[in-house]
């Protein structure tokens, strides 16, 4: 990123650069840095955008080879095109030599670093990742934001936003505008602000949903589920992430019991190390044969439904009931 910030600064372009990453938030701040700096603005004829998985690399190289129109340079913009990973042969051979008139960005989610793109770009531009960030840097993003707009929030009240949003950046960005909103006419952020206006990430409810289940409360489990189907998640997608949190689960109290720490088992788990603790917490409350059963209970359920021979929507409520209602502490959960 410094890299990125150099150029822009000494208006010294390379020929390419790649921003890759699963952070969209940075890697798009820095995309529209790149092009505001490279394109002077309304200049429709010396910039051209690709997007998707049909972008054509000999359309592309038929353009970058195009003599720029009354500018220095043209530049070409192509995003979440999967070239990084298949197809992408033809433009790593047109850039070990591209036209000095030429800067093309890639912006992408995922790349294999073992391909030819990639490493042809790596030679003649800047590739940049844009991972999720870590638990001191968001919180030091976001009390710099509070700061901004002359407020406060508590320790306490900062890890419970960040329980509430997750670590996508762009999702913590909206969610703090809200707050900004909520708070216009108060100094200080507090945990019932956040409680009062900031939306419950998905990934949050389904940690709720389990916990629910690790305490047999089986009437919150089954609300939980319910008001996930009102805001139009699909009941597949809700067992897979149901699956992946068991599966969670199951790693976290294999590493407890080998002694790791909190800190460590967020390391191997990719959990923030403010989630890690709550993970450990939840893990306890199963027996590690418990946490078993329930993942092949998960991909028993996924396996009926893809075969027709259960509904979606009740294969994945009748999952929530069986491990709500204490079947599985008399081992007959399968």
């Amino acid at each position: 990123m410094q890299q990125l910030l150099e150029d822009i600064k000494k208006k010294q372009f390379k020929q390419a650069y790649l921003l890759y990453g699963q952070e969209a938030y940075l890697k798009n701040q820095y995309r529209d840095r790149l092009k505001e700096a490279l394109v002077q603005e309304g200049d429709t004829m010396n910039f051209t955008a690709f997007k998707g998985k049909d972008v054509n690399s000999g359309e592309v190289i038929d353009l970058a080879e195009t003599m720029p129109f009354f500018a220095d340079r043209r530049v070409i913009l192509i995003e979440d095109s999967g070239l990084f990973k298949k197809g992408g042969e033809q433009l790593a051979d047109y850039m070990k030599e591209p036209a000095p008139s030429v800067c093309i960005l890639f912006i992408e989610s995922e790349v294999d670093k073992r391909s030819r793109l990639f490493k042809a770009v790596k030679d003649c531009g800047c590739a940049v990742e844009f991972a999720t960030q870590d638990e001191a840097t968001l919180k030091r993003w976001i009390l710099g934001r509070i700061k901004k707009e002359n407020k406060t929030i508590s320790p306490a009240g900062l890890d419970f936003f960040l329980q509430k949003t997750g670590s996508d950046m762009e999702n913590i960005s909206r969610e703090m505008e809200k707050l900004f909103c909520y708070t216009l006419k108060k100094d200080s952020i507090t945990e019932a602000d956040i409680e009062a206006v900031c939306t419950h990430q998905v990934t949050s409810q389904i940690f709720d949903m389990v916990e629910a289940i690790a305490l047999q409360k089986q009437r919150e489990a089954l609300k939980l589920y319910y008001d996930l189907l009102a805001l139009k998640e699909p009941p597949m997608r809700i067992l897979f992430l149901i699956g992946r949190q068991f599966n969670l689960l199951l790693q976290v109290k294999e590493l407890k019991a080998k002694g790791y720490d909190n800190r460590k088992i967020g390391e191997k788990t990719g959990l923030h190390s403010f989630i890690a603790g709550k993970y450990v917490s939840q893990a306890s409350r199963f027996k590690k044969e418990e946490l078993r059963e329930a993942l092949e209970a998960c991909v028993s359920t996924d396996e009926a439904v893809k075969s027709g021979r259960l509904n979606d929507t009740m294969g994945v409520e009748l999952l929530i009931v069986r491990y709500s209602s204490g079947v599985k502490k008399n081992g007959n959960a399968g």
